[in-house]
């Protein structure tokens, strides 16, 4: 009610790179998908945004569960993209297959 939540809205839409680390791990829901489509709607073609996700990209639509919004938040984010596959094992297994290689005990985080 006293704009403390907008104001945050726009201040996240003003930084030069936002980062959205591991995407679509957790369903959103109706506010939440239209305070991103706010978000990259402020956003879209002036600021640099950054999504990791072991979601498939043509897997986002449907994880947005919602049509209309996943056509804008996604028109928004993908069209003018650059994508980047990796492919491979996880760094994180690597790192515990190679230290039980050598007769320690793996870290658990």
């Amino acid at each position: 009610a006293d704009g403390t939540f907008t104001r945050k809205l726009q201040s996240i839409a003003k930084v030069d790179l936002l980062i959205l680390d591991d995407w679509g791990l957790h369903p959103l829901n109706q506010e939440e998908r239209s305070d991103l489509l706010e978000i990259m709607d402020d956003r879209v073609g002036t600021k640099s945004t950054i999504i990791t996700s072991q979601l498939p990209v043509e897997h986002w639509h449907e994880y947005l569960n919602d049509p209309t919004l996943a056509d804008a938040i996604l028109d928004r984010i993908v069209h003018q993209s650059h994508k980047i596959k990796l492919k491979g094992e996880s760094m994180r297994k690597q790192e515990v297959e190679n230290t039980t290689e050598i007769g320690k005990k793996p870290k658990v985080s």
